[in-house]
């Protein structure tokens, strides 16, 4: 970023001298001849002569304005901005299993599946995580890497809107959801490595336990923080039948024992979002828990612009010398 100023900004206040000069120069007495009238010499006297005669105060004045704003020192500045940070890498392991289209969740008086209000609460957590890597896991049936570690938002973003209920299966895999996750975070040298898991069920599919797969986690010195997602009691579905699309409530079957004990037995926490505001809520907990340093230093360059005044200053002042003694000279 380039920008202008002045080192010493006070000396422009020589600019207050420029009107007393010009006062005193017009006012200045001049040798004069006594004639009973000077009415035919003042006839004579045309415009262009006039112009003139005003020539060598006009140029002295703008010698000494230029000066002036040279004594002030203008500069140019080049200032860069130097961002140094140690961020968190993030792998946000999402469940994606049938139960996530549940209705409980209400935005706008509008009911939406678990995943739509997900997906909307999650996009914001990574716009307010700008220096952080982050990566995304989906789980179902089945788990697998959605996105890689990337410090691109823009990305992430782009496949975090592309969730769809059921794109890993029906079931719920919380145990090979964390097992991918601690692949992608286990070989990094960072200050902290997180997981955020959010599932509305329990594990009921894949071959590794969610405990166990959670010692290895804590093993690679990676925290998980688990998130239950859902209301309490009943939730709705919708649902076809003969007689058209209609709700079905069902009971959340959410395993908050497990799901606690994997955060306690990694340092993180446990969270239970039971509507919209709670899950925004605790993303905003999350952030505030999980820190990135960033350290930012300003470098600026300064390149002197004075040269750039003071000679056309000089050579206007040498001219206006010139022409009061030759050309423009006054004659007593």
């Amino acid at each position: 970023m380039s920008f202008f100023r002045f080192e010493d900004p006070w000396l422009l206040l020589f600019f207050l001298m420029v009107p007393f000069l010009i006062i005193r120069g017009k006012g200045k007495q001049q040798a004069t001849i006594s004639y009973s009238s000077i009415d035919t010499l003042q006839a004579m006297r045309s415009a262009r002569v006039e112009i003139l005669s005003i020539l060598p105060l006009a140029l002295r004045m703008f010698a000494i304005s230029l000066l002036v704003l040279a004594l002030a020192r203008p500069q140019e500045g080049h200032k860069s901005t130097e961002i140094l940070s140690v961020g968190v890498d993030i792998i946000l392991a999402l469940d994606t299993s049938g139960s996530m289209q549940a209705l409980d969740f209400i935005k706008d008086e509008k009911r939406d599946t678990r995943l739509a209000m997900v997906k909307d609460v999650v996009s914001q957590f990574i716009d307010n995580r700008p220096n952080d890597r982050m990566g995304m896991v989906v789980f179902g049936s089945e788990a697998y890497t959605q996105c890689p570690l990337t410090l691109d938002q823009g990305i992430l973003k782009s496949f975090l809107s592309k969730l769809d209920i059921g794109m890993a299966g029906d079931s719920t895999a919380i145990g090979s959801a964390i097992g991918i996750a601690v692949k992608r975070l286990k070989d990094l040298k960072s200050k902290s490595k997180v997981i955020i898991l959010l599932t509305d069920g329990r594990n009921n599919a894949g071959s590794l336990p969610p405990l166990q797969a959670a010692q290895t986690a804590k093993a690679f010195g990676i925290k998980i923080h688990t998130i239950a997602v859902g209301t309490l009691g009943k939730a709705p579905f919708l649902v076809n039948s003969i007689f058209g699309q209609r709700y079905v409530y069902q009971q959340v079957d959410i395993d908050e024992d497990t799901l606690k004990k994997i955060s306690d037995l990694t340092g993180g926490q446990y969270f239970r979002a039971t509507d919209l505001q709670s899950l925004k809520t605790i993303y905003k907990q999350i952030d505030e828990m999980e820190k990135s340093e960033v350290k930012v230093i300003d470098h600026s360059e300064y390149t002197e612009l004075f040269h750039y005044f003071l000679i056309p200053g000089l050579l206007i002042l040498l001219l206006e010398i010139l022409l009061s003694n030759t050309t423009l000279r006054r004659i007593p």
